[in-house]
C-alpha cells in the first residue's frame, strides 16, 4: 500500500465514520477498487479507527471534560455518573461480540462486496424508517402537543448497544444503526447523536489496546505497509473525522437522514453489482 492509497483510505474512514453510511463498508469498497485488500489491513483499519476516536475527543472535549469532572469530583450519584454508567452499559453487547466472536467477525472482512452491499441496504432501510418515525413524531408534537422525545435511559442504552454490536459487520453503519435505533426508541435527536458518538470511544480504544497487546505478544504480525502510509492514513482520518463529526451533529438536528438513506441504497446496489460482475 502506497502513502497515497493510505491517504485516500484515511479520508474515506474519517468522512464516513460519523456519517451514517458505514466506514467499514466504504473501506472494503475502497480497498477493492484500489486493489489493496489483504489481511494485514486489519491493523491499518484499527489505526484509522483510533484516529477518528481522537477526532471525537477533540470535537466533544467540553462534554467529555464535564463528564470526567462530574464523575470524579464527588462520591455522590449525579447525572454525570449516570451518563457514564449508561455509556458503559451500552458497550456490554459489543464487548461480548469482541471477546467471544472476534475471529468469526473478522472473517466477514475482505470476503467480498456482496455482504457489504446487503448491509448497506439494511442501513438505508433503518435510516428511512427512523426518519419517517421522527417526522411523524414532529407532526404529533405540532398538532397534539405530545412529548418530543426523552433522554437516553437504561433500556435505551442496552438496545442502542445491541445495535452497535450488530454494526460490526461491514456495510452496517455504526452511527447510522445507533442513531436510527435511538430515534426508534423515542430518544431526542440531539441526545441520541451525542450518545452515539461518545459510546464508540470505549470499544474502539479497547480494540486498539488488544491489538497492541497481540502485537507485543507475537499473536499477530505487524503490517508491512510501512510507517509513512500508516501516518498518512492516520492524519487524513483524524482531520476528516473532526469535520465529519461536527457536520453530523448538525445534520441530525435538521433531520436530513433520508439523503444518507438514498446514498446507502445507491452504494449498496453498486457493491452488489460489482460483486456479481467480478
Amino acid at each position: 500500500m502506497s502513502w497515497l492509497e493510505a491517504l485516500i483510505l484515511g479520508l474515506v474512514q474519517g468522512l464516513t465514520e460519523f456519517l451514517p453510511v458505514s466506514s467499514s463498508g466504504h473501506l472494503e469498497i475502497g480497498q477493492a477498487l484500489l486493489g489493496t485488500a489483504s489481511e494485514e489491513n486489519l491493523v491499518f483499519t484499527v489505526v484509522l479507527h483510533v484516529a477518528t476516536v481522537l477526532s471525537t475527543i477533540v470535537v466533544l472535549r467540553q462534554e467529555i471534560g464535564q463528564l470526567f469532572k462530574g464523575t470524579f469530583a464527588t462520591t455522590q450519584w449525579n447525572d454525570d455518573k449516570k451518563y457514564v454508567a449508561l455509556l458503559l452499559l451500552s458497550c456490554v453487547p459489543v464487548f461480548i461480540v469482541g471477546v467471544f466472536f472476534k475471529d468469526e467477525v473478522e472473517q466477514f472482512f475482505g470476503s467480498g462486496l456482496l455482504l457489504v452491499g446487503i448491509c448497506l441496504l439494511v442501513t438505508a432501510g433503518m435510516l428511512s424508517l427512523s426518519e419517517w418515525l421522527t417526522k411523524r413524531r414532529t407532526t404529533c408534537i405540532a398538532t397534539k402537543g405530545s412529548d418530543e422525545g426523552h433522554a437516553v435511559g437504561w433500556k435505551d442504552a442496552i438496545i442502542i448497544g445491541c445495535a452497535q454490536a450488530v454494526a460490526v459487520l461491514p456495510g452496517l453503519s455504526r452511527s447510522g444503526m445507533t442513531i436510527a435505533t435511538g430515534l426508534l426508541c423515542g430518544v431526542k435527536k440531539e441526545s441520541v447523536a451525542r450518545f452515539s458518538f461518545l459510546m464508540v470511544l470505549i470499544p474502539v480504544l479497547g480494540d486498539a489496546l488488544l491489538e497492541s497487546l497481540d502485537l507485543l505478544a507475537g499473536k499477530s504480525t505487524a503490517p508491512s505497509i510501512g510507517w509513512l502510509p500508516m501516518l498518512a492514513g492516520f492524519a487524513a482520518s483524524f482531520v476528516s473525522g473532526c469535520a465529519a463529526c461536527r457536520w453530523m451533529l448538525a445534520i441530525v438536528r435538521k433531520q436530513k437522514l433520508t439523503y444518507f438513506a438514498a446514498y446507502c441504497l445507491a452504494v449498496g446496489l453498486f457493491a452488489i453489482v460489482w460483486h456479481l460482475a467480478a
